[in-house]
């Protein structure tokens, strides 16, 4: 069960977010110029989409949405067992800080190795740079964070996040990317991961896409 749910949420984002400064000129004004634009093969968030959010946004073209049942709150399993070994093991992958997995957009159709996930909040959680660095802290291996305000296309206020994520079990660090906002319904998180660091820059035009097209649902 470890093994299953560690496949499918694999690349989750990472800890400790260094001072959270945000680095004056790190980045360009626009980042989809930067990166490319993405071609938009439909929306995500509304209700009948493939994922019910708070939010709604435009998917990447290939890229393939799936809902994640993961429940209302983490259980209370103790590690007494196998079994309940397996189910601490579910909560620490499905629940990260305040957020919970609401959505995972497969970029495995479009020729990469990743996923876009929309981790959702309840409703009156602090706001939405507080959530984004504990989502940060949630897990270990994560370093040298940025931290920046940004507004999204349709409006949202939110802080965005890159930082390293350092894979003890494969030795290897990669870049990953996270985003913010608050809803009435509570907040909202982006994260891209990625196989590696080349895999994460590849994906990113489907992020921006997501980025520039961010609304209330």
């Amino acid at each position: 069960m470890a093994v299953a749910l560690a496949a499918l949420l694999a690349g989750c984002a990472g800890s400790a977010d260094d001072d959270g400064k945000k680095a004056a000129g790190a980045y360009p004004a626009d980042r989809s110029e930067a990166k490319g634009a993405a071609a938009s093969g439909g929306s995500v968030g509304a209700a009948g989409s493939d994922c019910a959010l708070p939010v709604r946004f435009d998917v990447a073209e290939h890229w393939k949405p799936k809902a994640i049942d993961a429940g209302a709150e983490p259980s209370k399993a103790s590690k007494g067992s196998g079994d309940d070994l397996g189910a601490a093991v579910a909560d620490s992958l499905l629940h990260q800080g305040p957020v919970t997995a609401a959505c995972e957009i497969d970029a495995k159709p479009a020729g990469h190795i990743g996923f876009l996930r929309v981790w959702t909040g309840t409703a009156g959680t602090t706001d939405p740079g507080t959530v984004l660095r504990q989502f940060v802290a949630a897990e270990d291996g994560a370093g040298k964070a940025t931290y920046r305000s940004v507004r999204t296309g349709g409006g949202l206020k939110g802080v965005e996040v890159e930082y390293l994520y350092t894979s003890e079990l494969l030795d290897e660090t990669k870049k990953e990317t996270a985003l913010a906002v608050g809803t009435p319904d509570g907040p909202v998180v982006l994260h891209l991961g990625g196989m590696d660091t080349e895999e994460h820059e590849a994906m990113r035009p489907a992020y921006e896409l997501a980025k520039r097209t961010l609304r209330l649902g």
